[in-house]
């Protein structure tokens, strides 16, 4: 693998780590600034919210710029909200810290997955994309159990701040290693915009949130159902993350090494498992050994998903990936949003923790059904010889292939 990718990875190793750190540091940072732990939580809310909407802004206002300086100007902005974070004096100025460094979220995962997939061979495109993601999951195995470490013992500035410095590290790497890829020719805004109107992208950006939100439906709920109902004690929570931070490590080359082979027996096999998994962990969670297991494969299983349905966006955006490979980014993330609020009004309705863990398993399994219709669309497609709206047209498609 070209050595561009670890540069990729290193980028969001601290983007992963500035993501989910802050759920360690509510407490810490809501004390700081004398606010209620509610409150603090719009942190959270801000984050998600800004890559669901600077995805696609960041990359419309780049698409006159190379890819590479593109991801530079990205890791400068992420650089500039951290810091921003880190010397806050107000809230106010954290939550806007947060939201700046959020807008270089789903644009650098957009923008990076063209890049890696573009520095390989067609046959290692997926492999590549994941390899860049490694770098996002690693993040939940090591960065944020360390950041939420260093924030508890030294200070939660300390932390944003040793973040911000990853962000440095991540633009020299992509000064140094990424080679200087300018934009393809005849590439213009209105050939990004049409790729939505393919269904084929549409689909896949639906499984991309039902499919992740069946992760998070119940990962945003892990810490009252392992102590409330699997009997751990509070401070194992954080261990039962860096399970589910190793399962998506391991969940996530697995998806990139099969993808390129075969990738839509993957997202079947990865999506129905994850269905399966996510149901019994209703039973499970009663066991502490069994849930820890469970909690290790969901993580697994869901980010299987993550690189072919990147690459899958990439594919059928045909010769306009990047403005639709950003958004997908922000699909992760409205799956987080929309998971999270669904998990909240079946406990709200007092059906209890793990009834969160059934919403998991209904969406995940929508989004198996609509990996089926898909395929079934894209046979049609092949049988009748007709091509996708949203598609680049084939002459023009020539001058903008990668």
């Amino acid at each position: 693998m070209p050595l561009a990718l670890l540069a990729l990875a290193i980028g969001a190793f601290g983007i992963g780590t500035t993501e989910f750190v802050i759920m360690g540091l509510l407490p810490e940072v809501a004390g700081d600034f004398g606010v209620s732990i509610p409150t603090a939580g719009h942190l959270v809310t801000g984050y998600a919210l800004g890559v669901v909407f600077g995805a696609p802004l960041m990359t419309v206002l780049g698409t006159k710029v190379s890819r590479k300086r593109m991801l530079m100007l990205l890791m400068g902005l992420f650089i500039a909200g951290n810091l921003l974070s880190a010397l806050a004096p107000v809230f106010g100025v954290m939550l806007i810290g947060r939201v700046v460094a959020s807008l270089a979220h789903g644009a650098f995962f957009g923008i990076g997955s063209v890049v890696a997939a573009d520095l390989v061979a067609p046959d290692k495109k997926a492999g590549a994309i994941a390899m860049m993601f490694t770098g996002l999951t690693v993040a939940n195995v090591i960065g944020v159990p360390l950041g939420t470490l260093i924030g508890q013992s030294i200070g939660w500035r300390v932390t944003f701040g040793i973040v911000a410095a990853l962000g440095l590290v991540g633009l020299a790497g992509i000064a140094r290693l990424v080679p200087d890829m300018p934009k393809p020719e005849g590439v213009r805004l209105r050939h990004e915009l049409a790729a939505f109107k393919n269904v084929q992208v549409l689909l896949a950006m639906a499984m991309t949130v039902l499919g992740f939100g069946g992760v998070f439906a119940a990962i945003t709920y892990i810490a009252p159902m392992m102590t409330h109902v699997a009997g751990f004690a509070d401070g194992s929570v954080t261990w039962l993350l860096v399970l589910f931070g190793l399962g998506m490590v391991g969940g996530n080359l697995i998806g990139g090494r099969y993808a390129d082979r075969a990738l839509m027996p993957m997202l079947y096999v990865s999506l129905g498992a994850l269905a399966v998994v996510l149901a019994l962990f209703t039973l499970t969670a009663h066991n502490k050994i069994v849930a820890a297991v469970t909690i290790a494969l969901i993580g697994a299983l869901g980010f299987a998903t993550v690189p072919p349905l990147q690459k899958r966006v990439l594919d059928q955006a045909h010769g306009a990936p990047t403005l639709a490979s950003a958004v997908n980014i922000g699909a992760f993330n409205l799956g987080n949003a929309l998971s999270a609020w669904l998990g909240g009004i079946v406990i709200a309705a007092g059906l209890g923790y793990t009834a969160p863990n059934w919403v998991g398993a209904l969406l995940a399994a929508s989004a198996l059904a609509l990996a089926f219709v898909s395929a079934a669309l894209e046979r049609r497609d092949q049988v009748t010889g007709s091509v996708p709206a949203g598609s680049v047209p084939a002459e023009e498609r020539t001058a903008v292939s990668p």
